[in-house]
């Protein structure tokens, strides 16, 4: 599994020049891994691991296929989107269907670039988003309270549960928090998760700023910095002008330009990674001739688990697990030498897969 991200941001603030450096991008290694751009505001990007071609190039592997992640760029936000205003309720609709959002501040100033409310301040802006969706959450709930009456006067249990999960919302939000701050039970999780709620959805605020902040960031930056980890909420900084422009060179141009810049990566690996983290994301490898290959899976994921993201009949049928650390193949060249450095484990049905593992599963079909 890969996953999905709305970049949201206020206009003008440059969310659509970072959306259309990730799609040139992805366009731009169609040689070596398939995109799609599914509709106009939705790409799929492969998510950069130099893990991968390590290992693709000690088993030998023909193909490379990295985990994908996608993009959603969700048309931008004005005051009053929850009340249908501009695009408001197609806006507020996209955001559902995400796994979490990219909020894009403006940390830059220019005069030849117009800010919607007069004036440069990414924490107001961030305030004025999250004030938007927390009003879109509340009427929501508003509404399935009340369509819950007649199933709980029924007796229905998922209705009682569903009902105390969103009372449970409403008290947060009406008192100014997220619904991401609520303390949510493991047996709720689901359930929770089924809500959609606007507001429960893990926050990453990137901030955009002129091209000489690009390696340090700014004033402004430092202050989203700030507002950030006062919410355990996730930041990056990036200069969507050097993006676009090195969206448009070949790797080794794209390489020199950034050593120029002072910047040791590309500023969208920087925000897959800072995604990854968010939510709580980690890599497994499957290597062999024909491919090498990365899967996406939610840290703490058990083997049978982990084998069900490559197909359910592995999970189903699940046998056992063969696993090298990432490191210990590398330091073995392979398969081979890993097992006779006594680094080849087999593991069962209990086995909690670590970041970077090489895996093979045994199963019954």
């Amino acid at each position: 599994m890969g996953f999905k991200m709305g970049i949201v941001g206020l206009p003008n603030v440059g969310k659509s020049t970072l959306f259309n450096a990730l799609t040139k991008t992805a366009a731009a290694q169609a040689a070596n891994f398939p995109f799609c751009t599914i509709e106009p505001n939705v790409g799929e990007v492969a998510v950069p691991d130099p893990r991968l071609d390590k290992l693709a190039e000690i088993a030998g592997s023909k193909e490379i296929i990295p985990t994908r992640m996608t993009f959603v760029d969700i048309a931008g936000l004005v005051k009053g989107a929850s009340k249908g205003e501009g695009l408001g309720n197609q806006f507020l609709a996209n955001i559902r269907e995400t796994d979490a959002i990219a909020q894009v501040l403006r940390c830059f100033e220019d005069d030849d670039v117009t800010h919607v409310d007069g004036r440069i301040d990414p924490v107001a802006d961030a305030e004025t988003i999250e004030t938007e969706l927390m009003i879109a959450d509340l009427e929501s709930i508003e509404k399935r309270l009340a369509n819950l009456v007649r199933k709980i006067r029924g007796g229905d249990k998922e209705a009682k549960e569903q009902e105390k999960l969103l009372l449970a919302a409403k008290e947060a939000l009406e008192a100014g928090r997220p619904a991401r701050t609520v303390q949510v039970s493991e047996d709720d999780q689901k359930a929770w998760r089924m809500l959609q709620l606007l507001t429960s959805k893990p926050i990453l605020y990137v901030c955009n700023v002129e091209e000489s902040s690009a390696s340090t960031g700014n004033s402004l930056s430092a202050k989203v910095a700030e507002m950030a980890a006062a919410q355990g909420a996730g930041t990056v900084v990036i200069s969507a002008k050097i993006e676009e422009e090195i969206s448009q060179l070949e790797a080794e141009e794209a390489e020199m330009f950034l050593g120029e810049m002072g910047l040791e990566e590309a500023g969208l690996d920087r925000l897959i990674r800072a995604g990854y983290e968010l939510l709580g994301l980690q890599t497994y490898f499957t290597v062999g001739p024909k491919e090498a290959r990365a899967w996406t899976i939610p840290q703490g994921t058990l083997a049978p688990q982990a084998a069900g993201v490559i197909h359910g009949d592995f999970e189903r049928g699940f046998i056992r697990a063969e696993t090298i650390a990432f490191d210990d193949y590398v330091a073995g060249k392979g398969e081979a030498g890993a097992k006779e450095a006594g680094k080849f484990r087999v593991e069962g049905k209990t086995y909690e897969v670590k970041d970077g593992d090489v895996l093979h599963f045994l199963f019954n079909a």
